[in-house]
């Protein structure tokens, strides 16, 4: 039995939560084609016979620019010590920028092991995806290169073959049927969160955040109430829609994801409030589950 933790870290919107989801063959992390989609750790758990990886899923890092900015930063980082493996992930289409040279500067300080993960090749030709490792390869010790494609699944069951090679402990941290910490809770009120990063324009998801306040199981169904928070009001107007068309659309689409998950009908309701600058507010960020004396080192 071989088992360890790996941290998936690099720039937003490089697919670290589409690989997660690949990896693990359920989706627990949201995704979208905007930045800083993730914001809170979220572990998903590879079973297979004589293994057990926990992948940590890490907010993209970023140049901040607000309290909230700032703690997810140090989230990040604080994510590249006391792991067996770092997955460094890039966009390889996109090609090697400031923000991938920030983070190769700080993985310099960690004694974990390091695979550079060249993502999205399904968008390359192969001379581009050696142009790409040619690019990185003498930035920093990679212990390997893997590249691959977490949206067509290319080479990810190579990556996770490599991954085993890394694991250092002898024992199961979690049960073989489990695939995630993260509460169901948290896992709704993301899908939530998810669809109106999908349905807006794209300054308006980074002021959200979802909160389940209500969720009452009973046989056949499952009646959920989750909160949106927005810090201004006429964002809150974006959010519910003409009519509340746009609310409506995400609730439709958001249950379709929980249904799925949970296995059961849903009843979906969503309320709209607004906590004016919740995002630079101590006092809401630990409400919300964003405590920076949790992440300094």
């Amino acid at each position: 039995m071989k088992s360890g933790f790996v941290s998936l870290i690099g720039r937003p919107n490089v697919g670290k939560s589409t690989l997660l989801n690949t990896i693990i063959n359920q989706k627990i992390a949201i995704t979208s084609n905007k930045p800083q989609t993730t914001r809170n750790i979220i572990q998903g758990i590879y079973n297979d016979p004589g293994y057990q990886i926990v992948f940590v899923d890490t907010p993209g890092i970023h140049k901040p620019f607000n309290k909230l900015g700032k703690v997810l930063n140090k989230e990040a980082q604080s994510l590249t010590k006391d792991v067996d493996l770092i997955l460094f992930v890039v966009d390889a289409k996109d090609g090697l920028g400031g923000g991938d040279k920030k983070i190769m500067e700080s993985l310099k300080s960690t004694d974990s092991p390091v695979i550079l993960v060249l993502n999205k090749i399904d968008k390359m030709q192969d001379e581009e995806i050696l142009a790409a490792i040619n690019a990185y390869k003498d930035l920093f010790p990679f212990q390997e290169i893997v590249p691959i494609s977490a949206i067509t699944k290319n080479n990810v069951e190579e990556l996770i073959q490599c991954i085993k090679k890394y694991l250092t402990d002898d024992i199961r941290y979690f049960d073989e049927d489990e695939i995630t910490t993260s509460t169901l809770h948290f896992l709704v009120s993301e899908f939530v969160r998810e669809k109106i990063f999908r349905m807006t324009e794209e300054e308006i998801p980074h002021s959200i955040t979802c909160i389940t306040s209500k969720f009452e199981e009973k046989a056949n169904i499952v009646n959920i109430t989750i909160d949106i928070i927005v810090d201004r009001d006429s964002i809150k107007k974006i959010v519910i829609g003409k009519q509340g068309s746009l609310l409506k659309a995400v609730g439709i689409e958001a249950r379709k994801d929980i249904e799925q998950l949970i296995g059961k009908k849903v009843y979906l309701e969503l309320y709209v409030k607004t906590i004016k600058n919740w995002r630079d507010k101590e006092k809401y960020l630990n409400e919300l589950g964003f405590n920076e004396k949790d992440y300094i080192s």
